[in-house]
């Protein structure tokens, strides 16, 4: 009975732990009526989620980034597999919303690049996320 609770307890400690870390089930970016892919990104100390998402090629994308309340600065940036940026943008307040249509499959990174003075950069602290394009 002991070892069933404290395995139990273990488990229970494993999952809060992941979910504090920010990491999260992948999310597959469903296409609504009106032909766009609409995805809610979420953003905290040192978190965005979803953090780990899929969507089609040549299929328009809508993000919807928010940041939850803070006194912590951040923003989003989002690149293509190449490296260039697709935006950049500065959370706090309302959700900002940027459209775009991925042309090539691959890996699309998205983080937050502040950083303060001699700190770790919020992207070192796990504030960045991936969108994975697929045909």
């Amino acid at each position: 009975m002991r070892t069933a609770i404290l395995a139990l307890l273990a488990a229970v400690l494993a999952a809060a732990s992941l979910f504090a870390s920010g990491e999260e089930a992948l999310y597959r970016a469903t296409t609504d009526a009106d032909g766009v892919q609409r995805i809610a990104i979420v953003g905290g100390n040192y978190f965005f989620r979803p953090n780990r998402i899929i969507a089609r090629v040549n299929v328009p994308v809508e993000l919807s980034v928010r940041v939850e309340p803070g006194l912590i600065p951040h923003a989003f940036v989002l690149e293509t597999p190449q490296g260039d940026k697709v935006t950049e943008l500065k959370l706090g307040g309302k959700a900002q919303t940027v459209t775009f249509t991925p042309k090539r499959v691959g890996r699309y990174l998205f983080y937050c690049p502040n950083k303060l003075l001699f700190f770790k950069s919020h992207r070192e602290e796990g504030m960045s996320g991936y969108l994975d394009v697929e045909e």
